[in-house]
């Protein structure tokens, strides 16, 4: 658990950045935009992950748990997610965060880039499952 938290920090500059770029336009939205954004990034992250397991597993003839537990399993994991990124993310420690990242980053150019990596990664998480 230790170290899944210490790798979900890689999130915060891409939530600050997602932040900055929408906090012009959005004001008060900027921070759900933001926080929505991570946690459909974060969900596709984890969603390609289980869905290459599961067809690695299946090549391998190698049954862990059965289809219905890993969907139960993933569910509860975004439970997790959800709750850990809205404590995470609003409050006192965003704001400690907001200083740090905000002293030397730009503003975000191509938002595009952005919201293409997590669909990407659906949609090459649905092929993968489709291979089973």
């Amino acid at each position: 658990m230790v170290f899944l938290c210490q790798h979900m920090e890689q999130f915060d500059p891409i939530f600050y950045k997602i932040f900055q770029y929408y906090k012009p336009r959005y004001k008060s939205k900027a921070n759900d935009i933001a926080l929505a954004y991570i946690l459909f990034l974060q969900i596709s992250l984890l969603l390609l992950l289980g869905s290459f397991f599961l067809l690695f597993f299946g090549q391998m003839k190698v049954t862990l748990i059965s289809n219905s537990k890993a969907l139960g399993i993933y569910s509860v994991l975004i439970v997790i997610l959800i709750f850990r990124n809205w404590i995470y993310y609003t409050g006192k420690k965003r704001k400690v965060l907001n200083t740090k990242i905000t002293k030397g980053s730009k503003t975000v150019s191509n938002i595009w880039i952005f919201w293409i990596i997590p669909t990407a990664c659906l949609l090459f998480s649905f092929l993968l499952i489709q291979r089973l």
